[in-house]
């Protein structure tokens, strides 16, 4: 046998047995990463719950137009445009003047839980014929992104 092919299987050989750690080393990192309850974000929206009434801010909260646009550019922006244009979506011009705030919330929210029981959501399927995905926006980011909308519609 060559020195190359004996160098392979000897590597590998070495490399395999400084991987590897004792049972108890593996026992002790398990009992000392976090659970899964410890990794839920504490702000993670629990889809379906409905969102009765909000609060709105006067003059508009800069900061949260600002994460909103940014949440906009990310989720929102390969289907809705900020003027009347119908891409995927409708376009976003004088939503909140439309629609309630709670509406909105629900619908960027809860988007299963309003098609299944508001005629309105469901006449926006039918017009759009597409089924807006499910972004797993937050509570509070879904409150940002009303805010970037409000501006969006000249509110200040």
């Amino acid at each position: 046998m060559s020195s190359k092919h004996f160098i392979l299987p000897v590597t590998l050989l070495a490399c395999l047995s400084l991987g590897c750690g004792s049972k108890e080393e593996a026992e002790t990192a398990a009992a000392e990463s976090p659970k899964p309850s410890e990794l839920i974000d504490k702000n993670a929206v629990v889809h379906g719950k409905q969102i009765k009434s909000v609060e709105l801010t006067t003059p508009l909260n800069q900061e949260w137009v600002s994460k909103g646009k940014a949440a906009y550019e990310m989720k929102c922006l390969a289907c809705h445009r900020l003027d009347e244009t119908r891409l995927v979506g409708p376009g976003w011009k004088d939503v909140t003047k439309r629609r309630e705030p709670a509406w909105i919330l629900n619908m960027v929210i809860n988007v299963d839980m309003m098609l299944e029981t508001d005629e309105e959501a469901r006449k926006l399927l039918e017009l759009c014929l597409v089924r807006m995905p499910n972004q797993n926006i937050t509570e509070p980011e879904a409150r940002e992104v009303l805010e970037f909308m409000r501006h969006n519609d000249g509110e200040e």
